[in-house]
Formats: structure tokens, sequence, C-alpha cells
């Protein structure tokens, strides 16, 4: 009963109600709300310094941050992008594509963490889509599904495996075996690839969003300054240039051609022969240069493409829990922070017809930027607010690629052989990756994703608590109650839960925390754990019916110009269908029925 619970066990549930209130209604950063639990349980004496910081250093956070730099050697010497772009192929008809794609997507994410390898392929899914005629947004959402279901076959990369091997193993006394969930999770996996493939019309049909920037002259306009104009001396604030109601202005070249200027300042003078380069409503800025006097050149010198003829354009998706979310780009300093000027916005494959830095951004907004010449673009400094696809090809050369993959393949041969244990052979092949040169020490500090890491931490204090403090006894005691003590209806009712939840809040966080639940409840009942555990694993990792519940969901959303209901629409059919196959099988191989 609730009224006979203790300090430490109010202390518990008021943090956890906190936590999720957090993760759902505020943009606070994850690992910020989970640092944040971690201190309030510790201040209070609920966890002493042992319970409250072992999380952060267990091994499961310590093999998901090993496991980042050796992805890294993978991805450095150009492996997994060779792989994303020749598995492909070129298949006929949508169904075939379908199943080009989802099949070695989640075969290698059962090795690699699912969202690196669905980063690397966004981009080449894009190529890959318009070289078939297929829309990316038919194809998007599958991958991140495909990505997600991936994840369990193998407790090798993703978190919310080796944090269910660990907690197992801590609570039990027994390992478990890299594999143990991969029967269950492959037959999960091939049931809803087929549910996806029977309902694909139930995937949204939008427009690439880049598709509304391919023809730049459709809101980009050149003006040149006559030498006889009035406003020559004048500044660019003076003349309001920056803020007119057509458009923005995006560069000012100097009349010798040598000194570009972006983005504009307000300080910056006029000067005869000076052209200046806006993006907007075309009509409305031709009315514009009658106004300023400005003609229109026969010989326009704007161009998206530098000497060389590399771009200087750059597209960029505004991720979930920018701060550039429900601002205007002009009202901020950002353009100026990071010397790039904002050309366009689209929004589920359409451009947005009023002047950019006018545009109210939302979560999922695409961006064209542009930016000098020669300039490299810090997109590491800009990862919080943007989420950039057009990074840098790495090219395949030397023996340099076969290193890694031999390197990655012993790392698991190691481990399943039993030679080594996952932490030690994985810690070996990190080590490895940096001796032979297949990263540098910084790209591999870079590729820690240490959010993760904290957030991973965070959720494993969590559950201590409820462990510590009697709470998962006594909601474990609590859903016995409710299912009359049968095992069948005591797992659907705790998995059913676990997949709602997973939906708000990361599935890492959602195992830590329901683990000791049905561990519990399990134990309670006089029956093996294990089943009940693998039930759980499979049921957090079903998070298909929001682009918030997961990474993979987040990646892809920009890029396939989505909106919240097309997850709702294409994921409910496949939610349903791989709980039910999860139960069903997970029943028929440990033998669990109406007791």
């Amino acid at each position: 009963m609730l009224i006979d619970l203790g300090f430490d066990a109010w202390i518990t549930i008021v943090t956890l109600v906190a936590v999720m209130a957090a993760l759902l209604f505020t943009r606070l950063r994850s690992d910020v709300v989970f640092l944040g639990a971690i201190g309030i349980l510790f201040v209070t004496g609920v966890l002493d310094t042992t319970e409250a910081f072992s999380g952060l250093v267990s091994s499961t956070v310590i093999i998901v941050g090993v496991m980042f730099v050796v992805v890294t050697g993978l991805s450095f010497t150009g492996v997994l992008q060779w792989i994303s772009k020749h598995v492909l192929g070129q298949p006929k008809g949508e169904v075939h594509a379908l199943l080009r794609l989802m099949v070695p997507v989640a075969l290698l994410s059962s090795f690699v963490n699912n969202t690196s390898v669905v980063a690397l392929f966004v981009g080449v899914v894009k190529l890959w889509s318009r070289k078939l005629g297929i829309q990316p947004s038919k194809l998007l959402i599958p991958l991140s599904y495909a990505a997600g279901m991936g994840g369990p076959m193998a407790a090798i990369a993703t978190p919310t495996a080796l944090l269910l091997s660990d907690m197992y193993e801590y609570k039990s006394g027994q390992p478990l075996s890299i594999f143990t969930s991969t029967l269950p999770a492959l037959v999960c996996l091939a049931v809803a690839m087929s549910v996806i493939i029977i309902f694909r019309r139930l995937l949204p049909d939008t427009n690439n969003p880049e598709s509304a920037f391919e023809n730049t002259g459709e809101y980009t306009l050149e003006m040149l300054v006559p030498s006889n104009n009035r406003h020559i001396g004048q500044t660019v604030g003076e003349l309001g240039l920056n803020h007119v109601p057509a458009g923005s202005l995006m560069e000012l070249i100097h009349f010798d051609n040598d000194r570009l200027v972006l983005p504009v300042r307000e300080e910056e003078p006029l000067l005869g022969s000076d052209r200046l380069i806006f993006s907007g409503q075309i009509d409305q800025l031709l009315e514009l240069a009658k106004t300023f006097q400005f003609v229109i050149p026969d010989h326009t010198v704007f161009s998206v493409k530098e000497p060389g003829g590399k771009q200087r354009l750059k597209t960029a998706y505004i991720c979930f829990g920018s701060n550039l979310i429900d601002t205007r780009m002009g009202d901020t300093t950002f353009e100026r922070d990071h010397e790039i000027t904002l050309v366009a916005v689209s929004r589920r494959g359409e451009r947005i017809k009023v002047p950019p830095r006018d545009v109210v951004l939302h979560a999922g907004d695409s961006l064209l930027f542009v930016h000098q010449p020669h300039q490299k673009i810090n997109t590491e400094a800009m990862k919080l607010q943007l989420e950039f696809f057009d990074s840098p090809e790495i090219p395949v050369t030397g023996l340099k690629p076969l290193v890694s993959t031999v390197i990655m393949i012993s790392m698991v041969l190691l481990a399943t052989t039993g030679i080594m244990s996952l932490l030690q052979s994985a810690f070996l092949a990190a080590g490895a990756m940096l001796v032979f040169g297949c990263c540098t020490p910084t790209q591999a500090m870079n590729a820690i994703k240490w959010n993760i890491l904290i957030s991973l931490g965070g959720g494993i204090a969590l559950g201590t608590a409820l462990l510590k403090t009697g709470l998962a006894d006594q909601m474990a005691t609590g859903v016995l109650h409710l299912c009359g003590g049968q095992p069948l209806l005591v797992m659907i009712a705790l998995c059913l839960l676990a997949a709602i939840v997973t939906e708000f809040i990361s599935n890492s966080a959602t195992i830590a925390l329901m683990f000791p639940i049905i561990y519990e409840a399990a134990v309670n009942m006089g029956c093996d754990p294990l089943p009940f555990s693998l039930a759980l694993l499979l049921a957090v990792n079903a998070a298909f019916l929001t682009p918030i519940s997961t990474p993979l969901n987040l990646l892809v959303y920009g890029p396939g110009g989505y909106s919240a209901t097309d997850y709702l629409r294409i994921g409910l059919p496949v939610k349903l269908a791989y709980l039910a196959t999860s139960i069903i099988v997970i029943c028929l191989i440990y033998g669990i029925f109406f007791l």
C-alpha cells in the first residue's frame, strides 16, 4: 500500500515522476535530467555513493562507450560507408527495395551501434531512392525500424541489450550469452518486415525535403548597385537591407569581385558596382530593386559552387530539443556566430515561401545554408541544434579497411567463444583501432556520445533505487494481484506497459526502470525470470509510434519530411505485430502458458 511506503520510497517516486515530466514536457537534455536524478537520490540518502554512481562505471556503460571507438575505426577507414553503398544494389520495385534495405541494416545493427548505422545510411538511401524513383519517405522509416529491431539480436553494441544482460547477471548471478535473444528477435524482425511490406501504402509519399532547394534560381536574385545610386556610402543597417519583408540578404560582393561579405553585417557600407544576393519571393524582390534603384545584371557572379566545383550549400535539419525551435533565424545571432547564411527553409518537402529569416522554425524543418568559398563549416559546434547529412565521403583505400574489419570480427569471435568477456574484447578492439591508425585519439574521443552514457548510468541508478526501496517488489505484487498470478498475463501486462513508456522516454531508461519490476514478478511467481526479461527487451525496442521515442526515429524525421502522424500510421500495425510475435515466440520457446 502507498500509505505504508517509507521516506526513501516516496523520494524515489517523486524523482521518477520528475524525470518522466522533464523528458516529456521540457527541452532539457536527457543526460542533464538523469544527472539531476542521481544527485537527488544521493543527496537525500536514498542511495549511497557506490549505489548512486556505480551505474556510470557499470560494464554496460563502459562497453557502449568503448564500442563508439570501435565503430569510429570502422567509419574512418571507410568500411561502414562501403557497406552502406554496396549492399543496396538496384532492386526492381518497392517491395524488393524494402527488403534490400531492411535485411542488411538489421544485421549490421546487431553488431554496430544502430544509431551510427542509421546516420550512415540516411544520405545513401536519399541518393538511392532518387535512382529508383522512390520518395525517401517510403524508405527512411523502414530504415529506422529495421535498425531498432536488429539491435536486440545480439548483446554487442545496443545499449538496451547490454543493459539487460548486465542487470540480469547482477540479479541472478548467471551471465547471458551474446546471442541469447537472437532467435526471438529474428522471428520478430521477419514478422515486422512482412507487416511493413503488406502495409507499405501507409508509408507517406512526401517529397524529398531537399528537392525544394534544387533550383536556386527560384528563390535567389542578384542585384547590382549602379555607380550613381543615391544610396552609395550608406550602410546595410541604415538602409534596412537585412530586414526587408521580401526576403533575406545572403551575400554582398564588393565591386572588385574579390571581397565577399557573408554573413552581411549591419555596418557594411554599400559601394558602386556592388552586387547584392537576396533570397525570398522573386516578385517582391523585383519591387525591392525598383524601390532602391538597383538593377538586375545580365551577367551574374553568384554561384552555389566554389571554383573547384564543390558545393557552397549545406543542408541541415532542426533537431528535437534545439534552441532554434519556435524562433526566427532573424532574431538570433546563429548565422553570425557560425559564419553561414540561411537561404531557404522547407517543411515536409515544400519550400516555405516567406523570407527564410522570418520563418518560425519547427523540429524537422530543412534549412539550406550558404557559406564562404573554401570555408570549412564546423558542424560539430552546431550538433545540438542542427543535424547535417552532407558529410564528406571517406575513400576506401589501402589496408586499413581490411585491418579494421579483422579487428571487429576478432572482437566478436573472442566474445562469443568465451575466450574473453565482451568488455575485454571491446577494449582490445578499441586499442587495436588506435594502434593501427584506423582512427586518431581525437576522432575516438569526439565519437563517444557522453550524453548517452550518462543517461544509461542515470537509468541504472533509478532502477537500483526501485529495488532498494522495495518499490519494484510492491509494483510486481500489485501486477500479480491484478493478473491473478497468471504468468502469461503478467508478461503481457508488463510488456505492454513498457511498450507504452518507451514511446516517450528512451528505451534504455525504460528497461532500467521496468527490469526490476518484471524480474521480481517472475521470481514471486516461481518462474524463470529469463523469458520475462527477454520479452521486456523486445518490448522496449518496439518504439515505432513517435519521432521522439528513439534517436533512430529522430535521425530520419527531417530527411524524410515526416510529421508525427506518419510514424503512428505505419508504426501501430508494426508495433502490435512485433509485440504479439515476441510474446508468442518466447512462450513457445520457454513453455509459458496459463498455469
